[in-house]
């Protein structure tokens, strides 16, 4: 398996086969996690450290705990309580952690740009765990890997990512990994969430969910970002769920074997019908979790591999 790169910070960077060779390696790790002993030791001896400036559930215990099961020596930074919030800078947060020498660095960060400049700056592996409104590589990496378990292919397919573009960093590393791998890719939304020059990206764009999701093979919708919304995007959530809601009656209308997908944390009767997101028969959101694990091993092993390779400072 060849992996030519050094750090994990977005999608943009990956070739088709890369990314199916994070897939293929992924699979492998579906089976041990599902087995009663789940321990690798490919991190044996590796240090990782977790920084989310901030806050995560699955994306910060998914990472803890594909660490853990790899072997590594895990450490999560409170960084909401650190230095930062006394004046440290980012620089010379990365001047401290050179310090404790790392091998592997998890980073999540409010601003866009944040991880990468990290990435500059130490002598370790990153992998960025979602910054600002760019990139979450790791969610599109795991949500590939659930549709193509769940559809057997992942090119060719009608998917339909609606709800919150604009202010989703999931949209828009999905758009980029859907778009290598040859999909045809539906944006559904308001006009005010939906992010100017979309058009660009090759993509239908569409505001009438009822007419966007005909015949699509995937549905996946994205959480109402109030945190980052200064303004009044939408009328009410009462309205919303009306017209982009997904419940049983549009979702009728894709193909009668169209999986449901949300990358969390939900909220139920703003974007998704709650029964719906529990319909086992269609919502492959518990799976999403699930892939989340043995997408974050199988990229933590790739670039390990290549931590191994090059001589250390």
């Amino acid at each position: 398996m060849s992996f030519a790169h050094r750090h994990l910070l977005g999608i943009e960077p990956l070739s088709p086969q890369d990314i199916v060779t994070i897939l293929d390696l992924a699979e492998t790790y579906v089976d041990l996690n599902r087995q009663s002993a789940k321990h690798a030791d490919v991190l044996a001896g590796l240090t990782q450290i977790n920084m989310f400036f901030e806050n995560s559930t699955r994306t910060q215990a998914s990472f803890e705990l594909a660490g853990k099961r790899l072997g590594a020596d895990v450490m999560n930074m409170a960084m909401q309580a650190s230095s930062i919030k006394k004046g440290e800078t980012l620089i010379d947060t990365a001047m401290t952690l050179n310090a404790m020498h790392p091998d592997l660095l998890v980073v999540r960060h409010p601003h866009s740009g944040a991880v990468d400049l990290l990435a500059q700056k130490v002598n370790c592996a990153v992998l960025n765990a979602g910054d600002g409104k760019h990139e979450h590589p790791t969610q599109a990496l795991l949500d590939a890997l659930t549709i193509r378990r769940a559809k057997g292919r992942l090119h060719r397919l009608n998917i339909a990512i609606c709800g919150d573009i604009s202010h989703s960093r999931v949209a828009r590393s999905n758009l980029i990994l859907l778009g290598k791998m040859e999909n045809r890719i539906r944006l559904i939304g308001p006009p005010t969430l939906m992010p100017s020059g979309i058009g660009e990206f090759g993509v239908e764009v569409y505001d009438d969910m009822r007419e966007g999701l005909q015949d699509v093979d995937v549905v996946m919708m994205l959480r109402l970002q109030k945190e980052r919304m200064d303004g009044g995007f939408i009328p009410s959530e009462r309205e919303y769920y009306h017209r982009y809601g997904l419940d049983a009656e549009k979702l009728a209308l894709a193909k009668p074997d169209a999986i449901v997908m949300h990358p969390g944390p939900m909220n139920r009767g703003v974007e998704i019908d709650g029964t719906l997101a529990d319909d086992i028969n269609r919502s492959v959101i518990q799976d999403q979790v699930e892939m989340g694990v043995a997408v974050r091993m199988a990229a933590m092993e790739l670039l390990a591999r290549n931590l191994a390779a090059e001589p250390r400072e």
